[in-house]
């Protein structure tokens, strides 16, 4: 028998009425915070605080101004983000998805919002340590270990979470620590990106700055698994999430909510993330 759009409807809000948890998956946007030194830093000013301006009725009213990069805090990579031999994803020449100077074809403005099915895993609860080693390459046999363990199925169209533990640098205020260009972070390469693209997955995201592993000393200077999920097969990529609460809960399926910004042309967007856990 086929369920009906109004059942399905019906159907989920009573799951919302039942009782849901929300996990905020995103990192708070604050002056200073660790991001990659390659993007312009987030900026916050009041030109106008309460008193500055005060009606006749008493009233008075405060306003801000926000400067960013689209790649700072807690984001996602449009498919126009990056390149490779001259190619975008769907072999488009990047001079072809220009237009007017912005990227027109495969900008954040294309990324729909989400509302998928989602998976973490929990690569260090697996390995049996509270987060990965610096420049620690998360491996395919990492990954289908972590999911055994889990007992965790990847289906196509899935949103798959990679939590390294690097986040908690964050939370420490750890800003040299996070960024990691001396030390390295830890992540998966082409190997481990691969691997959840042969799934057919249609997001994937981690608790570090750049997604995949940074060797010592290395920086950005090659990102093999952007290319991987980008380029070579379509795959959004969110950054700098915040992963240890939903892995406190010793949950690892969910249901995963996200839409970004719809910047015309940009490359990327910040992004507030949910997981959308049913009630007990």
């Amino acid at each position: 028998m086929t369920t009906s759009p109004s059942t399905t409807t019906a159907s989920l809000l009573d799951a919302v009425r039942a009782g849901v948890r929300v996990v905020d998956l995103g990192r708070p946007l604050t002056v200073g915070m660790p991001q990659s030194p390659n993007h312009p830093a987030y900026w916050h000013s009041l030109p106008r605080r309460h008193g500055d301006m005060v009606r006749v009725d008493g009233g008075s009213a405060a306003n801000d101004m926000i400067s960013m990069g689209t790649h700072v805090g807690t984001h996602i990579d449009a498919l126009a983000h990056v390149s490779h031999d001259g190619k975008l994803y769907g072999g488009l020449d990047v001079a072809d998805a220009l237009e007017g100077g912005r990227y027109a074809r495969l900008g954040a403005h294309t990324i729909e919002p989400m509302v998928r099915p989602g998976v973490i895993l929990d690569v260090p609860s697996a390995l049996g340590v509270s987060r990965l080693d610096p420049g620690y390459e998360i491996t395919v046999a990492d990954l289908e270990l972590t999911a055994s363990r889990q007992g965790s199925e990847i289906g196509a169209g899935d949103v798959v979470l990679v939590r390294s533990g690097w986040g908690q640098h964050f939370d420490e205020g750890a800003k040299a620590d996070y960024v990691g260009h001396d030390s390295g972070v830890p992540g998966i390469g082409a190997a481990g990106a691969q691997w959840l693209a042969d799934r057919g997955i249609h997001a994937t995201g981690a608790d570090t700055i750049a997604f995949e592993c940074l060797p010592p000393g290395a920086g950005h200077a090659t990102l093999p698994a952007h290319r991987v999920l980008l380029v070579e097969n379509g795959i959004y990529i969110v950054e700098a999430m915040d992963l240890e609460q939903l892995a406190a809960t010793g949950i690892h399926s969910f249901v995963f909510v996200l839409s970004p910004l719809p910047f015309f042309g940009a490359t990327g967007s910040p992004v507030r993330p949910l997981a959308v856990i049913g009630g007990e």
